[in-house]
């Protein structure tokens, strides 16, 4: 009898061989700083070759490594998660095509042979977010795709205005009259892949898509690939006037709004969602203050301890019946140590708690931008938007760890090797990568001299939000905590600041008003007429009204077919 090839049992196991190929080669470029470009010409275009290039220096094959060992950790995850669901196979399948087109993205440094990695993301990620089937998922997959369309239309524009440089080569680009749409193009593509504002709302939207695709799309691959995107261009983009001032803006703006929205949040994913989208705002900005070593590292650590946030919420919502809401949860201590252990660790990690690995890249990312002369008012919203994360994780953990149990009294809280294995690999990374990569990575990092407060103002900031979410969390005011007293802030901040009705329902609306009327006015009305449909049913009353005007004998029918025929004849 055929047995069944079960490739959601051998997967993790295909990634770990694959992480252990590519762990040691990153190692190897980090030390000796070396880059090495392979490249050979597939056709030509007139006069223009079309390579196939791929390069491997420190800053592709760490990342790569990164999302090897994320993608391990959480496909042996899915085989306890996604147990009961009978299409796991195809589910696997398309979380490795994911992770082979992440690599593509990664590893071509060639703009043409880039969009296959690119696009692949998109089309796998619109895939996996409508994987459940039902309204709701195909409606977040719709807004995942479209507002991602945008950003691959912006890619195929800078490959048209690349076209008079003979190449399509990241690393050769240099200025020429389309220099600034190119620029803006490639912007507006990092911006939607990575959901900046006002591109934000499809990341939240996205949580429809099963958790451990979350883990890994939402924490390591798809939002920065735009980060990972402009971190290639970068030499290119910032010779640009307005790069950097814009970049700045933007992240600030997405970072503040993604704050403030988790802070009333019930969601336990599209808080966790929230957060990413925060950090890649933090991300953005150090690239926009022109620390790209830095963004660099902080959106390799965070991808550690991101994928460890979901994977332990991924746990919760397992044991709780599939469910996401936080007031379900609370007092998992005694039932779940390990998994409370590691959910605290992400949590520090995420807020940036010394020696976690957090704090060595946010924490640097702050001094740098307190350090080196830049925008006050910018400045003084980055440090704001740190206490925003610590409030939003000590609200989180004080519903789902230290407040009581609201969930059904026969709730079994279980946590099984597959879970907790990944866990523990993914803490222990979130602990030491932060301080192994400053080691090892090449950056030339120059010595700032700082006053006390200046040097202690990230952890003042981080202190002040934990200790604000304490008091507005725990304090009863009218029976409901203090932070819901404002109804018109609360509403506001869970349609995240009204950017969702903004940025998709109402560009939805009116097409969808021209598509109805063009539908009743033309599509059920005068094509009704006009159409085939038309055309028969006059054609058909026509004919019957000849046979009733004429007197219908066999004699004229075979006068009329003998004419035809005669005439036929005449013309050949």
């Amino acid at each position: 009898m055929f047995m069944q090839f079960n490739i959601h049992k051998k997967a993790s196991m295909l990634m770990w061989m694959l992480f252990m190929l590519m762990a040691p080669t990153s190692i190897h470029m980090m030390l000796s700083n070396k880059t090495t470009l392979i490249e050979w010409v597939l056709f030509n275009v007139s006069s223009t070759p079309v390579m196939m290039t791929i390069i491997i220096d420190p800053v592709g094959t760490l990342f790569s490594s990164t999302v090897l060992l994320i993608s391990a950790n959480v496909l042996q995850f899915s085989t306890t998660y996604m147990e009961q669901d009978k299409f796991i196979d195809r589910f696997t399948v398309l979380v490795l095509l994911f992770v082979l087109s992440m690599n593509m993205l990664i590893l071509f440094p060639h703009l043409i042979i880039l969009l296959l990695g690119w696009d692949g993301l998109g089309l796998v990620s619109f895939i996996l977010v409508i994987y459940y089937q039902n309204p709701k998922s195909l409606g977040a997959g719709m807004i995942t795709a479209l507002t991602n369309r945008i950003g691959d239309v912006m890619l195929l524009l800078s490959i048209a205005w690349t076209l008079n440089q003979g190449q399509w080569n990241i690393l050769h680009m240099w200025e020429t009259n389309s220099f600034t749409w190119q620029s803006m193009a490639i912007l507006l593509a990092a911006m939607t892949k990575s959901a900046q504002m006002p591109f934000s709302s499809w990341l939240p939207a996205a949580m429809a898509a099963p958790t451990p695709v979350s883990a890994l799309v939402h924490s390591s691959t798809l939002v920065t690939a735009g980060v990972f995107l402009l971190i290639r261009f970068y030499p290119f983009l910032s010779s640009t006037s307005w790069f950097n001032q814009l970049l700045l803006l933007i992240a600030v703006s997405t970072t503040t709004m993604a704050g403030l929205s988790a802070m009333t949040e019930c969601d336990m994913k599209k808080i966790i969602a929230l957060s990413t989208l925060s950090q890649l705002g933090m991300m953005m900005a150090a690239m926009g203050l022109g620390m790209v070593n830095l963004a660099y590292f902080h959106m390799i650590t965070h991808a550690l301890f991101k994928a460890l946030l979901f994977i332990c919420a991924g746990t919760l919502i397992h044991s709780h019946m599939h469910s996401q809401d936080l007031r379900w949860m609370g007092n998992i201590t005694s039932q779940m140590p390990t998994t409370t252990s590691c959910f605290m660790l992400a949590n520090m990690a995420l807020c940036g708690a010394p020696f976690m690995s957090g704090f060595y890249s946010k924490d640097m990312i702050l001094e740098s931008s307190i350090f080196y002369s830049n925008n006050f008012i910018m400045l003084s919203i980055i440090l704001f938007t740190v206490s925003l994360t610590s409030f939003y994780t000590m609200r989180f953990s004080l519903t789902t760890i230290w407040g009581p149990s609201n969930c059904g009294p026969f709730m079994h809280l279980d946590e099984g090797k597959a879970l907790t294995n990944p866990m523990l690999i993914l803490s222990s990374m979130s602990i030491i990568s932060g301080s192994a990569l400053i080691w090892v990575m090449p950056m030339n990092q120059e010595p700032m001299t700082m006053t006390s407060m200046m040097k202690n103002m990230p952890m003042t900031m981080v202190m002040l939000g934990l200790l604000m979410a304490w008091y507005m969390n725990t304090q009863q005011l009218k029976n409901m905590p203090a932070m819901m007293q404002a109804p018109m802030t609360h509403h506001a901040s869970c349609l995240m600041w009204f950017l969702v009705p903004l940025s998709s329902q109402f560009t939805m609306k009116a097409p969808m008003l021209i598509s109805h009327n063009y539908l009743k006015s033309l599509d059920q009305s005068w094509l009704e007429l006009l159409g085939g449909q038309g055309v028969a049913s006059s054609s058909f009353l026509a004919s019957n009204s000849m046979m009733s005007m004429f007197n219908t004998k066999p004699v004229n029918y075979l006068m009329m077919s003998s004419i035809l025929m005669l005439l036929t004849l005449t013309l050949l």
